[in-house]
């Protein structure tokens, strides 16, 4: 597993609760580290995907009686990960140290949150998930082969809305982004009241001016909610750190209004997603530059830079050169 004490010590997602099945394990990379997730009723496990035999992904095998059994020898572990019984040998206790590596996982957001360490804040918060007055919608997830802070950064980027997604976010013809502050603190970022035209943000068909507070919460994950009046939106994003270069993205769109089915609003991002992958994956360098001298700001990209001293602050190396 890669080390980076922020990120070990950090949730992240790996997998959608719903495609985790009671009776078959599941399995997910985090870290550069393969893991096997499986359930139990209301408890789920992820676990290092490897049986300490001879190396087997325990994520090939089968859940029977509250067991995860591994495909290649019958290896069968309990709960707390020990193995109780090796079949080519009945009558002999396994070892102590035949027991898989566990990690911390919950469900939370229809997500499997899974870290490797022992972080000090719970699952990033949601703030709309609780909100009955808005409807959520599932999107992705969405591969990138880039690192998780420049989809994180691009995520935040409002700029290359018209260029980007032109005709769908913004338009060419009104790029112009009004001065704004980004706030750091401790505990992340805050950019408040962003201003940017759009040619249709609320469904209606008619353009107009919308203004968006951005907040990173944790280095891969951020979210933004409309400010301005009118219909209410927002949208979650959390990023998987698979690798240095490959990232998962997973997405909420939260709305206080339905004018779409939600097979629409879900094709509509996936669209606006596939045309940012690109865009990614083609910066160079691949790793996000904290250094802010390696690259040229000005005060539309106040939430970059202020994200990039956040990073820098806390002192993540996964990702950023």
């Amino acid at each position: 597993m890669l080390n980076d004490p922020v990120l070990v010590n950090d949730w992240h997602v790996v997998a959608y609760a719903p495609n985790l099945k009671e009776g078959k394990p599941l399995a997910a990379r985090l870290l550069e580290e393969d893991i096997v997730l499986w359930r139990v009723g209301e408890r789920i496990h992820a676990w290092r995907d490897l049986c300490i035999h001879r190396g087997t992904r325990l994520s090939l095998g089968k859940v029977e009686n509250d067991t995860l059994i591994c495909p290649y020898h019958g290896w069968t572990y309990n709960e707390e990960g020990q193995c109780i019984r090796i079949p080519a040998h009945p009558n002999q206790q396994p070892p102590a140290k035949a027991c898989a590596k566990v990690y911390q996982a919950q469900e939370k957001y229809g997500w499997i949150w899974v870290t490797p360490g022992n972080p000090r804040k719970d699952v990033p918060e949601f703030p709309q998930w609780d909100d009955q007055s808005f409807h959520k919608i599932h999107c992705g997830p969405y591969t990138f082969k880039a690192s998780g802070p420049r989809a994180i950064e691009n995520f935040l980027d409002v700029t290359h809305f018209p260029f980007v997604h032109q005709g769908y976010l913004g338009d060419p013809n009104f790029p112009e982004i009004n001065d704004y502050e980004a706030e750091i603190s401790p505990d992340g970022v805050v950019a408040r009241d962003i201003m940017v035209w759009q040619p249709d943000p609320d469904g209606s068909g008619k353009g107009a001016y919308v203004t968006y507070t951005y907040t990173v919460t944790r280095p891969l994950t951020a979210y933004f909610v409309k400010s301005s009046e009118g219909p209410r939106f927002a949208m979650y994003f959390t990023v998987t750190p698979v690798a240095q270069d490959t990232s998962i993205a997973w997405t909420y769109v939260a709305m206080d209004y339905e004018n779409k089915p939600d097979e629409e609003i879900r094709a509509f991002e996936d669209m606006i997603t596939w045309q940012d992958v690109p865009i990614v994956e083609s910066q160079r360098p691949e790793l996000l530059p904290l250094d802010l001298q390696a690259e040229l700001h000005l005060r539309s990209d106040r939430t970059a830079i202020a994200y990039r001293k956040w990073l820098s602050q806390i002192g993540l190396t996964f990702g950023t050169a």
